[in-house]
């Protein structure tokens, strides 16, 4: 951003500031606070409708308040630049369904990485290029650090979210895709770029050390990716998130823009902050989630079903338990998700309450696909949001409940996370589904979950699998409750 014109008059008088930088300043003044407001109006779900509107209208003043600024000459690239991706954006917003959302949320990472990128390649040609005469313009090593950084970050988040959304969708396998000598790969690539980034501060007008980082970035971000199981993604996701929020950050350092400053420092520190919420949530560490290649086929270190035998129940005798229970807890997981079955788990839960029942929703951290996946779609239905109630609130209640009823819910009701040590899912947090007098399971097979191992629940005494589609399952439901 170029420095505003002079005051004109006595000697040691502050620079005088134009009526169009003060209207730009105010518009980024007013989209961080609304970007702050928004981000706290998210940690609660009756106030995330309002936080994302607060967002919204931010980028909207962000965008309006850089329209202004006096180095824009002409708007036709821009304005092309705002349709095409008002476009993109809109069946991205509307279209996508919510089993899909963190691909899709890859994916605007991605985008977003894929910016601050060009921006940074945009302003290293236009400071380092050699002048006219021939001449290598002046070293500047503050502002090539903050154009290394973004590029660096950029490029890595750009090819590396393009392989988590793969993953996600299973255009990519799902299981880690490892080779010998990997993790050494990965640290020599990732010092060799350093190194550039290093050297560049010191030596600007290296355009081959520049382009070199880059491309390097670019082999980082799928190294780094690829061998990463895909029940690890939205870590990683969430991860990329960050690194795009610093990328932004550098760019908004490197520009000399206030508002890219502040929404990607925002960025970074709520994306990075996410990623360890929800390594908490699975009790394992950044280490093992980026090196560890969680989600490979197990070895016999877990317990075998072998012998074992899971009993069924059918939608008459399951809808008869729960018409006379008296409390109820509901834990949804990425099966309602896929089945889209929420409006029938409110209604199921409508018609029990009615019976004098008590029902409750019991939200795992990782439920679904991302933090947050079962209460958007539980909000979607319209459940009251005081019947949400996270793992550490409801824990202690599921001893003195009726029915647990488990809707595609697995890995994070698995008792092996507390009862066997070779479990490679030992000492995740999970709800205590198996402390409930009764449990009923709606599951389309028993097939495992993303860690990829037998559920000791489904052999629970007290459990009985409710097989088929989780939506086809409780419109039956709802129908037998009706009739009694």
């Amino acid at each position: 951003m170029s420095e505003p014109p002079a005051l004109v008059g006595a000697p040691g008088l502050a620079a005088a500031v134009s009526p169009r930088e003060l209207l730009i300043q105010a518009a980024y003044l007013a989209a961080s606070v609304l970007f702050i407001l928004g981000l706290k109006s998210l940690t609660k779900p009756d106030s995330a409708r309002r936080g994302m509107q607060q967002a919204a209208l931010g980028m909207l003043l962000a965008i309006v308040g850089t329209l202004f600024h006096h180095q824009i000459v002409e708007y036709h690239w821009i304005v092309a630049g705002l349709v095409i991706g008002g476009v993109i954006g809109w069946p991205l917003g509307t279209r996508v369904p919510m089993t899909a959302m963190p691909q899709r949320i890859a994916l605007s990472h991605m985008f977003g990485a894929t910016a601050a990128s060009l921006v940074g390649v945009a302003e290293y040609y236009t400071a380092y290029r050699p002048l006219a005469d021939g001449t290598l313009p002046g070293v500047d090593p503050a502002r090539m650090a903050a154009l290394g950084f973004e590029v660096l970050f950029g490029s890595l988040t750009v090819t590396g979210s393009l392989m988590a959304a793969g993953k996600l969708q299973e255009l990519l396998p799902g299981q880690p895709i490892t080779f010998r000598g990997q993790n050494v790969f990965n640290v020599a690539v990732f010092a060799l770029a350093i190194g550039l980034f290093l050297f560049l501060i010191a030596f600007p007008a290296s355009a081959a050390a520049f382009y070199t980082m880059i491309g390097l970035a670019l082999v980082i971000g799928v190294s780094m990716v690829l061998p990463i199981g895909a029940a690890d993604m939205p870590v990683v996701v969430s991860l990329l998130n960050s690194y795009a929020g610093l990328a932004a950050a550098a760019t908004g350092f490197a520009i000399g823009n206030n508002v890219l400053i502040i929404c990607g420092a925002l960025d970074g520190g709520s994306g990075f902050l996410l990623s360890m919420l929800m390594c908490k949530a699975m009790n394992r560490s950044f280490a093992n989630v980026l090196f560890g290649a969680f989600g490979t086929p197990q070895a016999a270190s877990a317990r075998s079903a072998t012998g074992l035998v899971a009993k069924s129940i059918s939608a008459e005798d399951a809808a008869i338990q729960l018409a006379y229970a008296r409390k109820v807890i509901v834990v949804p997981g990425y099966g309602m998700a896929v089945a889209q079955s929420q409006h029938q788990v409110r209604e199921l839960a409508e018609l029990i309450e009615r019976r004098g029942g008590e029902v409750k929703y019991a939200i795992h951290p990782v439920a679904g696909r991302m933090p947050g996946h079962m209460n958007v779609l539980l909000a979607e239905a319209n459940v009251p949001y005081d019947r949400l109630y996270d793992m550490e609130e409801i824990n202690q209640e599921f001893a003195n409940t009726d029915v647990a009823v488990v809707i595609g819910a697995n890995d994070v009701v698995n008792p092996a996370a507390r009862n066997d040590p070779s479990s490679p899912i030992y000492g995740m947090p999970i709800l205590n589904v198996d402390q409930a007098r009764s449990i009923i399971v709606m599951k389309r097979s028993m097939n495992p979950g993303f860690a990829g191992i037998e559920n000791e629940l489904f052999y629970d005494p007290k459990t009985r699998m409710l097989f088929g589609d989780a939506k086809a399952s409780l419109t039956k439901l709802v129908t037998e409750v009706k009739a009694l």
